[in-house]
């Protein structure tokens, strides 16, 4: 029999058209791939330590044939590496027969030896302890920093003769030349006297851990000590024994006693102890200590409890004497940043300030009087990096061309010749060289995953791109991607807000669709930002794919857009706030693809806290919420966090209650799924225990999960998958199709 080629022809043409399809179908993105298999993280260009020699860095670049990290030093100007320094199979340290895997390096300042982290283990948000070890390029021995256990923040002196570290509540140091071993204080003691390092709540909210810090010349050191006799104490089960243990630490909630603070100064020549002179009160924050470039002048920022108030002291190392140079005031409270900076000759200082509405910077003398003020605009300096003297170049990030971008700019000390330098829209993040000469730029888009570019500083010409995610945009290419869209919304007075939106890639604008917004909301945040959303974004897709628009909007009180915007929700945390998501809902509701009836809102920690808000206080606009980790009323918080933005319960005690999830529990409408860690401390279990019972006493139904011993992230092993696959399930079944709910009900 013959063939028809009619026949054939068309054959072939099918089978083509059906390879093209199956070419162009897309993949759709799951919880496993985001959860377990970190299928979608994006690389980056870890471990840089930027070299005395502005030349030239350093980083950690794997050995996976010898199963070690090596440091390798790069030349700036080709972006390739140029030497080995340390070959990581020789780390091996006296006595030993195998090599430290470390976690973190650091150089002397004479780059003659390392300073390596190993086994360490986290303590809270940024406090960790581990075993140091110290290792000379010249003689190439590794050895141990000290026998007495685990330290914390072992940092070499300015001149490269010692380091110190904290141990045990008290503060030490070791002569390199000898490895004695020298305790500066002895009255630490747990739960009760801290030298060196943070107590619980300077640690969480003014983001340090490291209490000490070495004078220029490395002949003093100045460290903080924190007194928490009077702290009460809050215990937290730990669950696994046959016994659960107790766990108790010091944390000030609300309207409670704080660590008494003192900052003293040990003369190491001397081996004397001064402490500096701080005033009376003791009831004050400390957030920042700071040597000037003077080895006997320290800097100390001190605030009052409400901290509307920040004074600039300069003391006399010797003697403990300070002086008042600069004094600030706020009608609501004043944002703590590391923007002051003293420079060369002993005669100015750099700090940023909102006076004008905007956060700014200015010139200062020493004695405190006003040179001129640097930046100017209606925008925000978001970060000050740092003044390069030589050239008169001060280099910042800012919100200039949108507060949902971060650019780089360098201006001069007169606030003249200002030059953009960062081109490409979105957000940057710089990792500047000691000598102002280059510069790393960690850039994201909405659209964009990392992307890891050498420049000059100068020009912000490009040299090399590090690192591009080439693989994973490849990969992504495979999948249903949904984009992020940007739009603004009117608020009822005339507030315009900011937004972004994921519509389901098949978006139909004929069809009606339910909506999940994500909020955060907390003072100074922002979750409408043009970048890179990592695994939010990703389950975003999962839930777009499932037919659900995705939506977020950044009410009054978060950052980028002025003092204003920012302190209008001062004493009243919650109520502008939650407004605002309301009308948010109501604006997406009145959208002819919007299903006005099934509008969902989540989000975790203060999130969590708007998510209970908008169900009892939303009057029924949101079908459904997800509050993970949530306060419940502000009075279980910490001290500087809550009365920073509520004052002390004792002086307002409405700001806390009339907008206390807890006393609304009777108002709650549409489905409440509430998750909590056991763990939590920062946002205590206590939250959730408080919330569950007003809904109890209320007789509303909700369903709750708690995660045992998880902290505030609830993270670890599969416990993100199983959170998501859990909040998805629950959104299949009251947003997406509430209708089969209903039916098996």
């Amino acid at each position: 029999m013959h063939s028809n080629p009619i026949k054939n022809l068309l054959a072939a043409v099918l089978l083509c058209f059906a390879f093209v399809a199956q070419a162009q179908q897309k993949k759709d993105i799951t919880l496993e791939d985001i959860y377990k298999k970190g299928a979608f993280r994006a690389a980056s260009v870890y471990g840089v330590n930027w070299m005395k020699n502005g030349q030239y860095y350093s980083s950690q670049v794997a050995d996976e044939q010898n199963r070690v990290n090596d440091i390798v030093k790069y030349d700036v100007t080709t972006g390739k590496p140029v030497s080995t320094i340390i070959e990581g199979e020789s780390l091996v340290p006296e006595g030993g027969s195998q090599p430290i895997q470390y976690d973190d390096y650091t150089f002397s300042s004479d780059e003659k030896k390392v300073l390596f982290a190993t086994g360490t283990e986290r303590i809270y948000r940024r406090s960790s302890k581990a075993d140091y070890y110290v290792y000379d390029l010249a003689t190439k021995k590794l050895t141990k920093l000290s026998n007495g256990g685990k330290q914390l923040y072992a940092t070499f002196s300015p001149d490269a003769k010692r380091v110190a570290f904290a141990r045990d509540n008290n503060m030490f140091f070791v002569d390199l030349s000898n490895m004695k071993e020298t305790q500066i204080t002895t009255d630490g003691k747990l739960n009760s006297i801290i030298n060196g390092y943070s107590d619980w709540v300077y640690e969480e909210e003014f983001s340090f851990a490291q209490a000490f810090h070495w004078a220029p010349d490395g002949s003093k050191i100045a460290f903080y000590t924190f007194d928490e006799t009077k702290v009460p104490e809050y215990n937290m089960q730990l669950w696994g024994e046959l016994y659960p243990q107790d766990y108790k630490y010091k944390y000030p909630k609300a309207g409670e006693p704080n660590s008494v603070i003192s900052i003293s100064v040990y003369d190491l020549s001397k081996g004397k102890t001064v402490k500096m002179d701080t005033g009376s009160e003791i009831d004050i924050y400390i957030p920042r200590i700071k040597w000037t470039q003077n080895p006997n002048l320290l800097s100390i920022q001190k605030m009052n409890r409400l901290q509307n108030t920040l004074e600039i002291l300069h003391a006399n190392a010797t003697t403990g004497k300070t002086d008042l140079v600069l004094r600030e005031t706020d009608k609501a409270y004043i944002d703590v940043t590391d923007d002051l900076t003293y420079l060369e000759g002993g005669k100015n200082f750099i700090h940023s300030s909102e006076k004008d509405g905007y956060n700014h910077l200015y010139l200062y003398k020493m004695d405190g009087k006003l040179v001129r003020q640097i930046t100017k605009g209606n925008w925000e300096v978001s970060n000050f990096i740092g003044y390069d003297e030589k050239n008169d170049r001060l280099y910042y990030m800012s919100t200039e061309v949108s507060p949902l971008q971060r650019h780089l700019y360098s201006i001069s000390s007169k606030g003249k010749n200002k030059k953009h330098l960062t081109q490409k829209a979105g957000t940057h993040n710089i990792n500047m060289s000691s000598d102002y000469k280059y510069y790393l730029d960690y850039y994201t888009s909405a659209a964009t995953p990392t992307v890891v570019s050498l420049h000059t500083a100068k020009d912000g010409k490009l040299i090399k791109v590090l690192e591009d995610n080439e693989k994973l945009r490849q990969k992504l290419a495979q999948y249903d991607i949904a984009k992020k869209d940007f739009f603004t919304m009117n608020t009822t007075d005339g507030t315009k807000l900011n937004g972004w939106m994921i519509k389901p890639t098949d978006f139909d604008p004929n069809k009606k669709y339910p909506v999940l917004m994500f909020v955060y909301g907390g003072p100074g945040s922002q979750t409408v930002t043009d970048s890179w959303g990592g695994n939010d974004f990703l389950w975003y897709q999962v839930l777009a794919d499932k037919g659900l628009i995705v939506v977020s909007i950044d009410n009054r009180g978060t950052g980028a857009r002025g003092a204003d915007f920012k302190k209008v929700t001062y004493a009243d945390l919650g109520k502008y706030e939650v407004a605002d998501q309301v009308e948010g809902a109501k604006w997406l509701g009145k959208q002819p693809y919007v299903d006005a009836q099934r509008i969902g809102i989540w989000g975790h920690s203060f999130g969590g806290y708007m998510t209970l808000l908008g169900l009892t206080k939303g009057d029924g606009v949101f079908r459904a919420g997800i509050s993970v980790a949530p306060v419940t009323n502000w009075r279980f918080y910490d001290s500087i966090y809550t009365e920073r933005y509520l004052k002390t319960p004792q002086q307002n005690a409405a700001g806390y209650d009339e907008n206390s999830p807890l006393m609304f529990a009777d108002k709650l409408k549409g489905d409440l799924l509430l998750i909590h860690g056991t763990g939590d401390d920062n946002v205590h279990f206590q939250n959730a225990v408080e919330m569950v019972d007003a809904l109890v006493a209320a007789n509303k139904q909700f369903d709750s999960f708690y995660y045992p011993n998880r902290n505030h992230g609830i993270s670890g092993g599969n416990t993100q998958l199983h959170r998501f696959t859990m909040m998805t399930n629950f959104l299949e079944e009251h947003l997406i199709h509430p209708e089969k709910a209903a039916l098996n009900q």
